[in-house]
């Protein structure tokens, strides 16, 4: 290991030698936990770097990501230097910080961390989260970036990052998890994701259930903040997908008439809805581009420049690992991040449009606290037998209950550690009975075997 990686590893030590609740187990709702008091205070102390550039803030239970990737990409596409601010990161810590895709440097990390040391002292009870929060905000000022994408870490209205006043809000997807925390009713959720509203600043909403909309609508009447739900801005539809990619199309509401012309003619007719190629797999990236869309044009609004041409380049070259990622295709190798019954149900849809009839191997391992039956009862009508595991974390659930699970369903499934020897098995499954894997179940085992499957093909 040379000096750098020495540092760098240092570096980390110290910012998980603060408390992580990432990895508390039953992780419940309290003022001392979630406090924004001490992130101001910090923040005032380091001088507000995230008051030295424009941020689009972008909450939501499925699909912050995604969008936050997509709309990083375009303003990227049209010259922009745009920060990214993620979490939880896939294999790299560095990943979480990144400008112009590019994460940030180990050695810009050991250097902003330790410059950071004097300031932490200040503050008592600071997280990890925090100060990953508060780097972040540091190195996006230090590269003199025009605009920075920021993603909420949990929830939205305690959450580190709601410390900025943003150009344009963006909620995603709203559905159940995190219930010790943000509430266990979708209304309860959807007022803590709203808690990222500022007033007279606009909020670009997602397709949401009702009773999540009419939440969002009256937090953002009682803001001054102008409301702008997509659905009711533009419409959309999958055109194309194979599994190199999908196309979409995109058009105003007042052009329906002409798109129903365009769809019944199969597109042979004057006018053209805009087309978008999307590398991200599965309808529910097709929404999620339709919401960065309709965000990327309120921030248009807002004074940055950008063509629609630039947004299709954008989205084109977007790059969102461990996103219904294929890592090989013989046999064919996919990983995704869900971990919840809605992403769960999305994740079998997607099986359904892109493998029709080609059996599974599902690979799976999750955190205690999620909601395993709920995934299960999604996943297991498509699946045929299952390799239970568990990634190196503290909230991981015992395998052995996951086979049982698994059991109840009358699917095969056997108990495979590591990670590594999972993965191994599940190919010899797929080889032998001519079947995909597909690893999923939480943003964990997808890093892991998509770590796992690098080391294999660089032996």
């Amino acid at each position: 290991m040379d000096d750098i990686e020495f540092a760098y590893n240092q570096a980390l030590d110290y910012l998980y030698s603060f408390v992580d609740y990432s990895l508390t187990r039953n992780l419940s709702y309290s003022p001392e936990k979630f406090d924004l008091g001490r992130m101001v205070e910090l923040m005032n102390n380091l001088g507000n770097p995230q008051r030295d550039y424009p941020v689009i803030h972008i909450a939501g239970t499925k699909g912050k990501g995604s969008t936050a990737a997509l709309i990083a990409s375009a303003l990227q596409a049209a010259g922009y230097r745009v920060g990214f601010y993620t979490s939880p990161h896939l294999q790299d810590f560095s990943e979480r910080i990144q400008v112009n895709q590019g994460a940030i440097s180990h050695s810009e990390l050991v250097e902003l961390v330790e410059w950071l040391k004097p300031e932490v002292a200040k503050t008592e009870r600071l997280t990890t989260f925090e100060l990953t929060t508060a780097l972040a905000f540091m190195y996006f000022r230090q590269s003199k970036v025009d605009v920075a994408v920021v993603e909420v870490g949990l929830g939205g209205r305690l959450d580190a990052t709601n410390i900025v006043t943003p150009l344009v809000s963006v909620i995603t997807s709203l559905s159940m998890d995190h219930m010790a925390v943000l509430g266990d009713t979708l209304p309860k959720i959807a007022a803590e994701k709203a808690g990222i509203i500022k007033p007279g600043r606009p909020v670009v909403l997602a397709p949401q259930r009702e009773e999540a909309r009419k939440v969002i609508q009256d937090i953002a009447a009682e803001r001054g903040s102008k409301l702008i739900d997509v659905r009711q801005n533009v419409h959309y539809a999958p055109w194309t997908h194979s599994l190199d990619g999908q196309t979409m199309l995109i058009w105003q509401v007042e052009d329906q008439a002409k798109a129903d012309d365009f769809i019944e003619n199969a597109g042979e007719t004057p006018w053209q809805p805009l087309r978008l190629t999307l590398p991200l797999l599965g309808y529910h990236q097709v929404e999620n581009a339709a919401t960065a869309f309709v965000a990327l044009r309120a921030v248009r609004e807002n004074g940055f420049m950008i063509s629609d041409k630039e947004i299709q380049a954008g989205f084109a070259n977007v790059k969102w690992p461990g996103r219904f990622e294929i890592l090989n295709r013989e046999p064919l190798l996919i990983i995704d991040s869900a971990h919840n019954r809605d992403s769960a149900l999305k994740l079998r849809i997607t099986l359904d449009d892109y493998l029709a009839g080609l059996p599974i191997v599902l690979l799976f391992g999750a955190s205690e606290d999620k909601d395993v039956a709920g995934m299960f009862a999604e996943l297991m009508p498509r699946v045929s037998r299952v390799v239970a595991t568990q990634s190196i974390h503290p909230r991981a659930m015992e395998p052995v209950r996951l086979v049982e699970m698994a059991h109840a369903y009358g699917r095969p499934a056997q108990v495979v550690l590591p990670v590594e020897a999972a993965l191994s098995r599940a190919l010899q499954i797929a080889r032998q009975e001519n079947m995909a894997v597909v690893a999923a179940g939480s943003l964990f085992i997808a890093a892991a075997v998509r770590d796992a499957w690098q080391n294999l093909v660089t032996r």
